[in-house]
């Protein structure tokens, strides 16, 4: 057992408790710390893979609260920006991809830190927006969540209706950015078996985010959270 499966272990171990506790953040977490072990072209198709088997799960168990007006928008969106999102992951080289990361994580954290969460946004442009935004995030850098996460947040959803539409949504989105990477050959082998390999760590992960999800604070939990991707983002940005 070597020190490199060791470190990716405990990254994807830690990413998919979040995941567990909040129902999104696996790829931000996992994406902010995997890319020095591993190239972000084999790292980001790995997490799909992690994020979408996870979302199904949620999913299935939240379906009778999903949204479906919003989640068809959202995915119209995402049908549109996540071709786009693939290109970019092909052409762009792995210090820009990472750099480019780096960006996403402290826009992310920027947002968080100030509160800029909208009251309400109504119109069917506004989801069909936040998916197209999404589709292009997850195929560049596998970071679909924080356009539809701050999408949902603005609606007024009560937690069941907003955890299930969003996992009903990166469930979709998801398995169609995996089909992108199947077509342009980025779910190689490798990819595969990193999935298999690191399939136990990521599941206990997952389930010790369910079974915590009750027993937590939340809110230094969270403030925890940004801190570590305000740290990755700026490093990532620094040093490509």
């Amino acid at each position: 057992m070597s020190l490199l499966w060791l470190a990716g272990a405990g990254i994807l171990a830690v990413s998919s408790c979040v995941f567990g506790l909040t129902g999104f953040g696996i790829g931000l977490v996992s994406l902010s710390l995997l890319p020095f072990l591993i190239p972000p072209a084999t790292a980001i198709p790995l997490m799909t893979v992690y994020s979408t088997a996870f979302a199904l799960v949620m999913a299935i168990q939240l379906r009778r609260h999903v949204v479906w007006p919003c989640l068809v928008e959202l995915l119209l969106g995402s049908v549109v920006g996540t071709p786009l999102g693939v290109w970019v992951l092909i052409i762009l080289p792995p210090g820009m991809l990472r750099r480019l990361l780096g960006i996403v994580l402290l826009a992310v954290v920027v947002i968080e830190l100030r509160g800029v969460y909208p009251q309400r946004l109504t119109g069917r442009s506004w989801g069909l927006g936040a998916g197209f935004l999404s589709g292009l995030l997850g195929g560049a850098v596998g970071t679909p969540g924080p356009p539809v996460v701050l999408y949902a947040a603005a609606q007024g959803w009560k937690p069941h209706p907003l955890k299930a539409t969003l996992q009903a949504f990166f469930v979709a989105n998801q398995a169609v950015i995996l089909v992108g990477y199947w077509w342009t050959g980025l779910l190689t082998h490798e990819v595969m078996w990193l999935a298999v390999a690191y399939a136990l760590p990521a599941v206990a992960g997952l389930a010790l985010g369910m079974h915590l999800f009750t027993r937590v604070d939340h809110v230094r939990f969270r403030r925890l959270v940004f801190a570590l991707l305000l740290v990755t983002g700026l490093v990532l940005c620094v040093r490509g």
